[in-house]
């Protein structure tokens, strides 16, 4: 749209033909008719319309052509949403002060993420379970019998710049009565496994509180002013939300909520951050988003009551710290699930398992659950193949995403869900769910010729089938034949049965699914949110 600057100038009416072009007439900048002529004499209503047509990059550089045109970059109709990656990083903050001082005050659509991957962090492929281990051994080298743990000096700087930017998203929308969906993202759990860092790290770094009280504060006067939120998504902000932040809205906007995530590992004990009663307020809800533990029998008893519009999309985060210091025994029970699927004929499940017991799973999974997608991650403890048995056959008819990630260190080699077992479980898999179309695996023992069959059983229907090399192994049989290649065998027969090109994926970083666990629940709970 901005060609127009650099055009060829048109031949005017009394100027014979090529004047124009031979520079004859008027020049640019000067008058016509007493007016000037240029880029910045144009009316703004006509700089917002162009600026309109461009990409945000590409307004930033357009907006450098003069003052005039900078004046109208931040015109509130160019910026009804407003999605940021930050480094959680103090050279950041100036950046975001001057863009939510300019934007915060009237965006209809805020999504910050405060990006995990700039975390102090070992080499390693599992990203956050990686930081947590060389986190808590960089405290305990350091620690003498008998004393704590000493703090490590790069997480208290982290965790203080994460406040400070954290307060200047707040404050800069506290007063916004246009906003629509406010998504909030920032995993900083360190030392989950060995004890929170809200009473250690937090200690230091916001001794008497104030800080975190005026996050708080913010957090509910933004849903205290709110006249329009239909969005709203917490996930993983130390302690941002508490348990009465809800009783902050209104009830004009609980009633017309459509979407609702609340997620914190950090929260003491059996608390929660919404009961069943304050779930009543939400009629409206077409998508929620909890911790597992915190989906009680209760609140599908809520969501299944004829005075709720039909829920479409349940997110549920298992995560074994949250069993360890809550319970499974209010989880809802089958006949919970059969009750909220008569209401909700269209809901579907997303699940990711976060180093959770397998017998702890086969009490979650209940048969009637509408499970659509599943993701197991694990440092600590693996999957069985009991678990993916029981998930094939119980959810054929709903399953679409499978994910099975291993990242245990074990010097005896991956675990092998076939042992002992007739089929291999995730040929069934591929067998009995005919809905499938992901399937990523990296951790586990995957044999070649399974890996072949899974291909030719679902074909061109399963769109995503990543596996890294290092989980692929090959029966004796297939190595010692020196007429074939296995690899270059595997590469033909998998490519053939998918009706595309295949490969293995040589390195874990490079599956479309990697990336710390939170974050990954995170960004794929809001896709399978949005999806409805």
């Amino acid at each position: 749209m901005l060609l127009f600057l650099s055009q060829e100038p048109e031949a005017r009416p009394g100027l014979p033909p090529g004047a124009a072009a031979a520079g004859l007439g008027p020049a640019p900048g000067m008058s016509v008719c007493g007016e000037a002529v240029g880029a910045g004499s144009l009316p703004s209503e006509l700089v917002v319309h162009i600026f309109s047509f461009l990409a945000g990059p590409d307004r930033l550089r357009a907006s450098a052509a003069c003052s005039h045109w900078r004046e109208c970059l931040f015109y509130p109709a160019l910026w009804p949403r407003l999605r940021l990656s930050l480094r959680v990083s103090p050279a950041e903050r100036p950046r975001l002060e001057f863009l939510m001082r300019k934007c915060g005050w009237f965006v209809r659509e805020l999504r910050v993420q405060f990006a995990a991957d700039n975390y102090p962090s070992s080499s390693g492929g599992g990203g956050g379970g990686a930081a947590v281990a060389a986190v808590a051994s960089e405290g305990a080298a350091a620690a003498g019998d008998g004393e704590a743990p000493p703090l490590c000096p790069r997480w208290l700087d982290l965790l203080r710049t994460y406040l400070e930017l954290v307060l200047c998203v707040l404050s800069s929308v506290r007063n916004n009565r246009n906003l629509q969906k406010l998504s909030l993202f920032g995993d900083i759990s360190i030392l989950q496994q060995h004890g929170s860092i809200s009473n250690t790290y937090l200690g230091k770094v916001d001794p008497d509180g104030k800080k975190i009280k005026q996050i708080q504060q913010l957090f509910e006067e933004i849903l205290g002013n709110s006249r329009q939120l239909k969005w709203l998504s917490c996930g993983f902000m130390l302690q941002i939300v508490t348990p009465t932040s809800l009783s902050s809205l209104s009830n004009p906007i609980a009633n017309t909520m459509e979407h609702l995530s609340l997620l914190d590992n950090h929260i003491p004990g059996n608390t929660t951050l919404i009961t069943a009663v304050e779930l009543e307020r939400f009629v409206n809800l077409r998508s929620l988003a909890l911790d597992f533990c915190d989906f009680t029998a209760e609140m599908a008893r809520v969501l299944a009551d004829s005075n709720h519009v039909p829920l479409h999309r349940l997110s549920l985060l298992v995560h074994s710290v949250s069993i360890m210091h809550k319970s499974l025994d209010s989880m809802p029970e089958d006949e919970n699930w059969k009750a909220l699927t008569r209401n909700s004929t269209n809901l579907r499940v997303y699940i990711m398992a976060f180093d959770v017991k397998s017998d702890d799973m086969l009490r979650i999974l209940k048969p009637s659950i509408p499970l659509e997608r599943i993701h197991f991650d694990s440092y600590i403890t693996c999957v069985s193949g009991a678990v993916v048995d029981l998930i094939s056959r119980q959810y054929d008819k709903f399953l679409t995403h499978f994910i099975l990630m291993n990242d245990v260190i074990d010097m005896s080699g991956f675990p092998d869900l076939s042992d002992n077992r007739n089929e291999d479980p995730l040929v069934l898999l591929a067998w009995r769910c005919t809905r499938l179309s992901l399937l990523a695996v990296h951790g586990y023992t995957v044999w070649a010729h399974n890996l072949i069959a899974i291909a030719r059983l679902r074909g061109s229907d399963l769109k995503v089938l990543e596996v890294t090399e290092e989980s692929i192994d090959f029966d004796q049989g297939e190595l010692a034949d020196q007429d074939v290649d296995p690899v270059h065998n595997l590469i033909e027969q998998v490519s053939l049965g998918l009706g595309r090109p295949w490969h293995a994926v040589m390195d874990i970083e490079l599956l479309s699914v990697f990336t710390e666990p939170t974050c990954h629940f995170y960004r794929e709970m809001q896709s399978f949110s949005e999806g409805i």
